[in-house]
């Protein structure tokens, strides 16, 4: 049974508005605390929704919502040089949703907010007081909270993950920086599909969003870690330069950095990967999302994976007492985020291939797509994935 009435959520960005809905859903009050003066709108450029991740977010009634935003992708290709090659794709899932990350957040803020969850804003945590009656949360404006639990859904740089244990691992750099932006481009292109093209330089993506606009990103091979501040501290008009040298000899690509305005650019600064993070609770504290799992962006998973584990601990908590409902919520979720972490830094290391390399992928590519590209094996069991919010939580377990 559970033992958990209210808990603190701590982050206002992707995973925060999402778990603390689903908790409402679970009858668990919630409030989110957001370091931020406001709802942090202004982040990051476009990212994909796979349909286990847009499954997940139906359950708490917000997939709706999300899918009206979104550019639906049911196609993708790979190019390689002057190859383009039709990738095999899963017959009986839903398309990818496609949608820009400032307008995610909004989406899933309002929906949390219509369903009742307190917002709270300039709420930076720097400590935490645990009793056996509760935890309260110590703010740096001297202000504090106290709940029965509290959840760290504050991102990759997570403040809660160092209060569980003083030596969790940080998250690497990729050695990539990311870039994005949405522009003009006349060109015919296939409808409803994402490319994922291996330029002669550096790696890149693009997929059309209609009235005569493809939005594309970029992944940049980049020595020097910049964070979000430091890479949007540079000038624009110096990144665009960069990114037009990088992709000139590219089609699309140098068309489409050519066509890049400033006022389109969105710089997301360095690419990250978390490494495995030993413990994911301690005492009334638990992490969830990007907090505690963050694969590349060459995952195609992170913000699924991080709303699946909003909605898995949300079942925990109300069904189970709180330590054993953390320890179950691990166990559900740490082969399945960790696996997919995995097979994403394969990937991702084919991003930063030598000439020589990639050379040899052109040729390799088409004979790969019939063998181990078999997108029942590589997706297959990511995309299908579905929660069973009205099963008891502890029942996986069991049949496992």
């Amino acid at each position: 049974m559970s033992t958990t009435r209210t808990a603190l959520v701590i982050g206002g960005g992707i995973a925060g508005p999402v778990v603390a809905t689903a908790l409402r859903k679970a009858g668990i009050e919630a409030c989110v605390y957001e370091a931020y003066p406001g709802p942090s709108y202004g982040i990051g450029s476009g990212l994909a929704l796979a349909p286990n991740g847009v499954a997940a977010l139906d359950i708490i009634g917000a997939g709706d919502p999300v899918r009206d935003v979104a550019v639906p992708i049911a196609g993708m290709s790979m190019s390689i040089g002057d190859k383009l090659l039709r990738m095999p794709g899963l017959s009986d899932v839903p398309p990818l949703q496609v949608v820009d990350r400032s307008e995610l957040h909004r989406t899933l803020h309002r929906h949390a907010v219509a369903a009742g969850v307190p917002f709270e804003y300039g709420k930076r945590l720097f400590d935490v007081r645990e009793e056996a009656s509760g935890i309260t949360a110590r703010f740096t404006d001297g202000s504090t909270a106290t709940a029965d639990v509290l959840i760290g859904a504050d991102g990759i740089h997570s403040t809660v993950r160092g209060l569980i244990d003083p030596n969790a691992p940080g998250p690497d750099y990729t050695g990539m920086l990311g870039f994005g932006a949405i522009t003009e481009y006349d060109a015919a292109l296939a409808p409803d599909t994402m490319t994922f093209a291996f330029g002669k330089q550096a790696y890149y993506l693009y997929w059309p969003v209609g009235d005569g606009r493809v939005a594309w990103g970029a992944n940049l091979p980049h020595k020097e870690y910049l964070s979000l501040t430091a890479a949007r501290a540079v000038p624009k008009a110096h990144w665009l330069d960069v990114l037009r040298g990088t992709y000139r000899d590219d089609t699309p690509g140098g068309e489409l950095a050519r066509r890049t305005t400033e006022e389109q650019l969105e710089v997301v600064g360095a690419l990250h990967i978390m490494p495995p993070v030993p413990h994911w609770y301690r005492g009334r504290m638990v992490l969830v999302g990007d907090a505690v799992h963050a694969p590349s962006n060459s995952s195609g998973q992170g913000a699924s994976l991080a709303i699946e584990s909003c909605v898995q601990l949300a079942r925990c908590l109300r069904d189970l007492p709180t330590a054993e409902a953390f320890a179950v919520y691990q166990r559900l979720r740490r082969g399945r985020v960790e696996g997919i972490a995995a097979r994403a830094a394969k990937v991702n290391h084919s991003k930063t291939l030598g000439p020589v390399a990639r050379k040899a992928m052109q040729l390799l590519v088409p004979l790969m797509a019939k063998t181990v590209m078999n997108p029942e094996k590589t997706m297959g069991p990511e995309q299908r994935y579905r929660i069973d919010w009205d099963a008891r939580a502890d029942s996986e377990l069991a049949i496992a």
